[in-house]
């Protein structure tokens, strides 16, 4: 048998599949491979390249290779379904994943380390929690709206009809409807508690992390986008420009160009979604306080606010936001403050 030189290799929950070739192109293994093998086979094999789509558990096998000696290369799926043949299956992505993989302009993903991926689960985490803590309380509103109680919006609105749940007052709500809201009330109480404990782990995680620490130095990015930022770009210097990660985030324009003639709609929205939602946060924050201090601060900002509605300079303070992020994780430089961000 040819010695194996190239493997791609379609990741699963039990079985897996496996297709290697030689340094010719000849395919030498072409088989289904059971979970409980994969590590048997692979110690058996010589160090060569492996490719992976990174999707879910790639990280994870993407360490486990590395440890045999393996050089291990993770690619989106999206770049590697233009070399699917025909009809998909389990035999054709791994053949495909082994041609991506040795593309020379192919773009690959940073394996992440376990503790990277604990911060960016502690992220997830939370947000799971904001979102069913907002189901919890819209259903309480909801449900006391049905017997005519209503409230005002925001904090204050909340705590009043929970403050009502608990004493037990109202004789217009039956015995089983404030069982049902008294378990909502918990509920409520218990996810807040949730929420504030990620926090203080993120928090936590960020003030031992020289990296992050140094991040929150940008206006608009606080211990949540740096700890994110951190977690989510192991490695920066696959970007080749700020512009570069700015696109990898969705923050850069659509194009549909042609004919020497530029066409740009809205901000691409592909890539990571959970970082684009922070640094657009993080950016109208930096917009708030530029409202309050005017020219004097943010000449930049109150500028591009008199000719563009909030949401649009948000989008591209997030974008250069992002940039400088680039730049200080690429060169390991400290923030400086420039005219473009505090009208130095």
């Amino acid at each position: 048998m040819e010695e194996i030189t190239t493997i791609g290799l379609d990741i699963a929950k039990s079985v897996f599949q496996v297709h290697a070739i030689s340094a010719t192109g000849t395919a030498v293994v072409r088989r289904p491979l059971k979970r409980r093998y994969i590590a048997q086979f692979f110690a058996g094999l010589k160090p060569c390249l492996i490719g992976m789509e990174a999707c879910a558990t790639a990280h994870h096998w993407g360490r486990e290779l590395t440890k045999l000696g393996h050089e291990v290369r993770l690619m989106p799926p999206r770049y590697v379904k233009p070399y699917v043949k025909r009809n998909k299956n389990d035999a054709a992505d791994a053949e495909a994943i082994c041609e991506a993989v040795m593309r020379p302009h192919m773009r690959f993903v940073p394996i992440k380390t376990v503790d990277q991926q604990s911060i960016l689960m502690l992220h997830r985490t939370r947000m799971l929690f904001i979102r069913q803590r907002t189901m919890t309380i819209n259903a309480v509103r909801a449900h006391l709206a049905e017997f005519g109680i209503v409230a005002g919006v925001g904090r204050n609105g909340l705590q009043a009809l929970l403050d009502l749940i608990r004493k037990g007052e109202k004789t217009e709500i039956p015995a089983e409807a404030y069982l049902c809201l008294s378990a909502l009330a918990d509920q409520v109480d218990l996810l807040k508690q949730r929420i504030l404990d990620m926090d203080r782990r993120i928090l936590k995680w960020h003030r031992a992390n020289d990296l992050s620490r140094k991040l929150e130095a940008i206006p608009g990015v606080g211990p949540l986008v740096a700890t994110a930022l951190a977690a989510s770009i192991p490695d920066p210097t696959v970007f080749r420009s700020g512009r570069d990660l700015s696109a990898w985030i969705g923050l850069v324009p659509k194009q549909n160009s042609s004919g020497g003639k530029e066409k740009l709609g809205g901000i691409s929205k592909a890539g990571n979604r959970y970082l684009r939602q922070l640094l657009v946060v993080g950016a109208l924050a930096v917009i708030k306080r530029a409202k309050l201090l005017g020219h004097s601060r943010h000449p930049w900002l109150v500028n591009l606010m008199e000719r563009r509605s909030s949401k649009v300079v948000a989008v591209a303070l997030a974008n250069k936001m992002a940039r400088v992020a680039w730049a200080m994780m690429s060169r390991n430089e400290p923030y400086r403050i420039t005219p473009v961000l505090a009208g130095a």
